[in-house]
């Protein structure tokens, strides 16, 4: 079945429309969620997602109703996985709590946008070449054994400052050392500047457009219909801002999620590679025959990565209380939290390589 097009305009428009409400309701106005809104509307949009799906089993059928559930449970668990990275990001920029909101909702909009021209770039190319997804499996099978390695090894984290586009941003237009309000930019000595809030939402976007890398294939090893594979996405981002303060402070307690994530980006690379072989028409390949081989059903496919997160998550919960009666360092502490709202002066003091003599003053590039 073709998803007619008006389908489509009609569920952007909708989701479009949940974002909206979400800034003129929640975010316009600067403050700190607590912990009971927060999960209130995270309990709503996982509703909304949920209840999505089953319009979809029921009015479209059971096999796009089971990718549905499949790949929603799937883009969920890999967007918690963004969550670290969004912690990582707030700190590194020292954003104040109340305008953690704001940052997180635009750069979670955006990533949205440049995720659907992603899956229609993808939906024609496995239209026009359905061998794609041998590269497809061999990247997720790379991203799986990368994601294990570096969190056995305990590889630093990225400082978000270090990006290139965040360099190339500073050195490019000036950049207030200080907060001014949850503005984006603002006139400073009379000359127009971005404020640290602008480069904290931009690193946020683009650490969400280099997950989605992860993220597109993995879901198209899961269903080949562009719509299911985009409203899986929309429905898993949807509340993500939500989940932020909602998991705050026990995200540093599930110690085994890089691994379960791990196996199930390698779980859902092999279940491409089987469907490849199956699907083949490389001439160099079983002489461009299609290779007699198992595929991977979508029932099980559920399964598996339910079980996985839910194994997962169990080991992690057991870890940390052996961790804590063994009298080791209590998981729970939170990420280093910044409630006060920097002056330029202060901000510029904790400048390490700011240039002698200039003080608080003239336009000084973070």
């Amino acid at each position: 079945m073709t998803v007619p097009l008006w389908i489509w305009i009609a569920t952007i428009v909708v989701i479009a429309g949940f974002f909206i409400f979400d800034f003129y309701s929640h975010v316009k106005t600067p403050h700190e969620p607590t912990l009971k809104e927060s999960a209130w509307w995270s309990a709503f949009y996982v509703g909304l997602a949920l209840l999505f799906g089953v319009f979809v089993y029921f009015m479209w059928d059971h096999q796009h109703g089971v990718e549905y559930f499949t790949g929603y449970v799937t883009e969920k668990a890999l967007s918690v996985d963004n969550l670290f990275v969004f912690a990582l990001i707030m700190g590194a920029f020292k954003i104040p709590r109340k305008y953690q909101q704001k940052v997180l909702l635009i750069g979670i909009a955006l990533a949205l946008i440049f995720r659907l021209v992603f899956i229609l770039l993808g939906a024609a190319v496995i239209a026009a070449w359905s061998d794609v997804f041998y590269l497809f499996a061999i990247f997720l099978l790379w991203t799986a054994i990368k994601l294990i390695w570096d969190e056995a090894s305990d590889a630093p984290e990225t400082d978000p400052n270090d990006m290139r586009v965040i360099k190339w941003l500073r050195k490019v237009v000036p950049v207030t050392p200080g907060y001014h309000g949850d503005s984006l930019t603002t006139r400073f000595h009379g000359k127009f500047a971005l404020t640290p809030l602008f480069v904290a939402l931009v690193a946020i976007g683009m650490v969400d457009i280099m997950f989605a890398f992860d993220s597109i294939p993995a879901i198209y090893g899961i269903t080949t219909e562009a719509y299911l594979v985009f409203t899986t996405n929309a429905f898993s981002l949807m509340g993500l801002r939500q989940m932020y303060f909602l998991l705050d402070g026990l995200l540093d307690r599930l110690v085994y999620l890089p691994y379960g994530l791990g196996l199930i980006l390698a779980f859902i690379g092999v279940k491409l590679l089987l469907h490849a072989l199956h699907e083949n028409n490389l001439p160099f390949v079983n002489g461009g025959e299609n290779v007699s081989v198992p595929e991977i059903p979508t029932e099980l496919s559920l399964v598996v990565i339910v079980g996985i997160l839910v194994v997962t998550v169990l080991l992690s919960l057991w870890r940390n209380k052996y961790d804590q009666a063994q009298g080791g360092i209590d998981t729970r502490v939170r990420a280093e939290e910044w409630d006060h709202e920097l002056t330029d002066e202060e901000m510029y003091d904790q400048v390490p390589d700011a240039p002698e003599g200039r003080g608080g003053s003239g336009s000084t590039r973070l």
